[in-house]
């Protein structure tokens, strides 16, 4: 049964999209994003599923309700593709009740917008993306994918944070996140699941998962995407008396954390420069701080798999994906050096041209760098929740 599936990843000024044709098979057929919604000179471009782009203009977009419509009507007429049966979204938090991907219905909503505290980055405008289509399509199903759903397997002695249980009640734990890239890479590795893995998605933002057989037993981010690793705009993990401080001799607020710890941290705060980690790899040579952001990411993200090897008892597997872990060889290299304990060796030669396998032979634990594919993952749940 051939159903066309709409994936949407809402932003606070984007909507990004891509539609899948599923029935025997999986096929892309279109992506692409609208970005700028709610300013003068809106920006729509579109690929095909070869990645050739075949629409790049400036249209004004007031509100995610007119690019909705924009994109369920107005792109697929003009490229003559038939209506999508049905739109799955990305959901960074379900909150401590929603563990599974699932329909999307008004008591749903409700309460989503409970959850957004525990994500106020992220969740608004996924939820804005939500009310768009039903306001505008309200008999198209529509599916919510938890980017926390995949880490429900973690154990509670890892969940918990060793703070008052009363804040436990109050569903302050550790959720984790990226759950829709680990599930596609776990979908991925196939039988070589099986085992000790962890996974590091590194993009703008970043987390590694420790997995026993294919399931998430611990994971680097915490209660929200800010924790974990050092990433591109946000600090990771930090002495929580730093903030004490910051507010009682500084002044700060909680906007002021919010643009510190998410906006102005990271790969931006130490270098100065640039989140961008291409860029800072072509400066790192003439521009010290970008050198040193660079020697601090990769010296964060070892530390984090020692850590995680410690969960597991040893390591069988290390899976690289997300842009910065499926594209950039030096820092794949400065992260695997001095690993030798956990028999991670990279072949140099593997590495520089992003070979799906990057171990050196004969070494005991596999390193692989497997492009991610999170709305696959969605289009494969929205069918399956909407079409049983």
């Amino acid at each position: 049964m051939e159903k066309h599936i709409l994936c949407l990843n809402s932003g606070s000024s984007s909507i990004k999209f891509a539609l899948y044709r599923l029935g025997a098979g999986e096929e892309l057929v279109i992506k692409g994003a609208i970005e700028r919604i709610g300013m003068a000179g809106s920006w729509l471009w579109l690929k095909d599923a070869t990645g050739k782009r075949i629409t790049d203009r400036i249209q004004d977009f007031p509100t995610h309700g007119a690019a909705v419509k924009a994109i369920l009507t107005g792109i697929m007429e003009e490229n003559r593709l038939p209506p999508p049966d049905g739109v799955g979204h990305r959901v960074v938090h379900g909150g401590p009740e929603h563990t599974a991907h699932e329909v999307v219905t008004p008591e749903l909503i409700f309460t989503l917008r409970r959850f957004i505290p525990f994500a106020p980055l992220h969740m608004p405008a996924e939820i804005l993306g939500i009310d768009a289509v039903a306001g505008q399509y309200p008999d198209l199903g529509q599916v919510a994918c938890f980017d926390t759903a995949f880490h429900r397997s973690i154990p509670e002695i890892a969940r918990r944070l060793p703070m008052t249980r009363t804040l436990w009640h109050e569903g302050v734990c550790r959720y984790g996140f990226h759950g829709l890239s680990y599930e596609y890479i776990v979908a991925a590795l196939g039988d070589n699941a099986r085992g000790r893995v962890i996974v590091a998605h590194l993009g703008n933002g970043a987390s590694m998962a420790a997995l026993r057989d294919g399931s998430s037993v611990d994971t680097t981010m915490g209660f929200t995407p800010t924790g974990g690793l050092m990433m591109g705009t946000r600090s990771g993990d930090l002495d929580p008396g730093i903030l004490i401080f910051l507010m009682e001799e500084k002044g700060y607020d909680a906007s002021q954390f919010n643009k510190l710890l998410n906006h102005r941290s990271g790969l931006i705060g130490v270098s100065g420069i640039s989140p961008d980690m291409k860029t800072l790899l072509e400066k790192r040579e003439s521009e010290p701080h970008a050198a040193q952001a660079i020697e601090m990411y990769g010296y964060h993200a070892r530390k984090a798999i020692g850590a995680l090897s410690a969960v597991l008892g040893g390591l069988d597997g290390l899976v690289f994906t997300g842009g910065i872990g499926e594209r950039a060889a030096p820092v794949r290299a400065l992260i695997c050096q001095g690993l030798d304990y956990l028999g991670i060796r990279l072949d140099p030669g593997k590495n520089e041209s992003h070979a799906p396998l990057i171990s050196a032979d004969g070494t005991r634990c596999a390193v692989r760098v497997i492009p991610t594919n999170e709305d696959l993952v969605i289009a494969r749940h929205t069918r399956r929740l909407l079409f049983p």
